[in-house]
């Protein structure tokens, strides 16, 4: 594809500011022949906390509310949990016995931090984070378009370490905030532009220029430990000139038309279902108007009550942390997996959406050049083991779907661990083989583009994927 087509096909998208309605795939602008490598290549990670139902076979509950599917890689069957995913059946995959190891004894309340990363964060003591698998792929394609991801959640902000609020981490293992007011989100996608945009962003490069050279002057006179706060500051003041800069060189481009009807800008959690679809639907008109290529969604933190708690509320159920806490109680099984059953309902809806869209510039839809990927850092009861993970699409990458892959050794059945209902079930000891995660990222990454062969210590991709 020459310069002269792809600048068409971007104004044909791109043509107009404020908000409108998205034009459709269009063949005038995309004259010629593509093949599915001149697409876009995306990721999309949801996260959500609190782990998922794993009644043990002796429990009436396990025949229905077991998260896992039962079967082989191709001849499975989905519970009641997963079965709305039952329509995508051919375009997603369910992963079993795979962790991080250096997760695998984190009570899982402090485990959500290192879910895209495998860092050796612990569980308590001294605290650092490593880059996170999203934000590996956008310092390989974040400067094609104008946000280099969208990092967001329902609770917003960074939360506070073993406790974040956000999935995303930068090379310095620093946390990115999250977006989480719809309103917000779409203005920042579409809205804002022109010249008071460009004004504001000229004013604010100036004074970060003199606040950097302030601060560097400033170092001369300062003991170690101060200098190595202020490196760390300095640290975060370059992140801002890096995206001052990038807003810069985007600011004179039309920003994407779409088509805003089924969105809800005001919603938020305790509207569940509407906050949930809204939040979606903004993923999917990022990716559409390519935006952005990457995102991560998180629905909530670890370790307590917040707006996530209300997510619950959409399927008529109490706070949603404390469904792991009642499972022994009358229909808790049937509660919690009824919760996880609508976030893959949510999941899957969103999956549809990219399946039912033409890819823009040819080559399938935009499933096919879309991995995305929903997950937890927990299994049963705050165990950070065998984490529930299905992802979907990426024909055009490389995957194939329709497939329940189960790895490691000694658990076949999602059995081990499987019944807990307290605190002294997560820290026993597993008997069981588990694969890293890491070797999955690996994977993704390679079929992404970026050119690796270890993640997070880890070194070597996952078999079968």
């Amino acid at each position: 594809m020459n310069a002269k087509t792809r600048s068409l096909s971007r104004r044909a998208f791109l043509r107009g500011t404020g908000l409108a309605l998205a034009l459709p795939w269009m063949e005038t602008f995309s004259a010629g022949a593509f093949s599915k490598n001149d697409a876009p290549r995306r990721f999309l990670s949801v996260y959500h906390p609190d782990g998922v139902g794993l009644p043990l076979k002796s429990d009436p509950a396990w025949e229905d509310w077991s998260w896992f599917p039962r079967g082989g890689e191709k001849d499975f069957t989905l519970t009641k949990v997963l079965d709305v995913l039952e329509p995508l059946r051919n375009d997603i995959t369910i992963y079993s016995g795979l962790s991080h190891p250096a997760a695998r004894q984190v009570h899982g309340h402090s485990n959500a931090d290192q879910y895209l990363t495998g860092a050796a964060i612990g569980g308590q003591g001294t605290y650092q984070n490593t880059i996170s698998l999203d934000q590996v792929y956008v310092e390989r394609i974040g400067d094609l378009t104008r946000h280099a991801s969208l990092v967001l959640s329902t609770n917003g902000g960074v939360g506070a370490p073993r406790g974040a609020q956000t999935q995303s981490f930068n090379r310095e293992g620093r946390p990115i905030p999250a977006m989480n007011k719809p309103r917000q989100i779409f203005e920042m996608l579409f809205v804002t532009s022109g010249r008071d945009a460009a004004e504001r962003l000229s004013r604010s490069k100036s004074a970060l220029d003199l606040l950097i050279e302030n601060s560097r002057s400033l170092r001369r006179q300062l003991s170690s430990r101060d200098q190595e706060t202020l490196q760390h500051y300095l640290d975060a003041v370059r992140d801002t000139e890096v995206k001052l800069a990038k807003a810069q060189r985007w600011i004179d481009t039309p920003l994407p038309q779409v088509d805003a009807r089924n969105l809800n800008l005001d919603a938020e959690p305790k509207e569940a279902r509407i906050f949930f679809q809204t939040m979606y639907e903004l993923v999917y008109l990022a990716f559409l108007s390519d935006s952005t290529r990457v995102a991560t969604f998180q629905l909530g933190r670890e370790n307590g009550e917040g707006p996530h708690d209300l997510l619950s509320q959409a399927v008529g159920l109490p706070g949603a942390h404390g469904l792991t806490h009642a499972v022994k109680k009358p229909d808790g099984w049937q509660n919690l997996g009824t919760y996880n059953r609508y976030q893959a309902e949510e999941f899957g809806r969103f999956v549809q959406r990219l399946k039912d869209t033409p890819e823009p510039l040819g080559g399938g839809n935009m499933l096919d050049n879309t991995f995305a990927m929903h997950g937890s850092a927990s299994s049963s009861f705050h165990l950070s083991r065998n984490y529930p993970i299905i992802s979907a699409g990426g024909k055009n990458l490389g995957f194939s779907n329709g497939r329940y892959l189960k790895f490691g050794k000694g658990n076949e059945d999602n059995q081990a661990g499987a019944g807990i209902v307290s605190d002294a079930g997560w820290s026993g000891k597993v008997a069981v083989e588990e694969l890293p995660l890491s070797n999955l990222f690996v994977t993704i990454l390679q079929r992404l583009g970026v050119e690796t062969d270890s993640f997070g210590g880890y070194t070597g991709t996952l078999s079968r994927v």
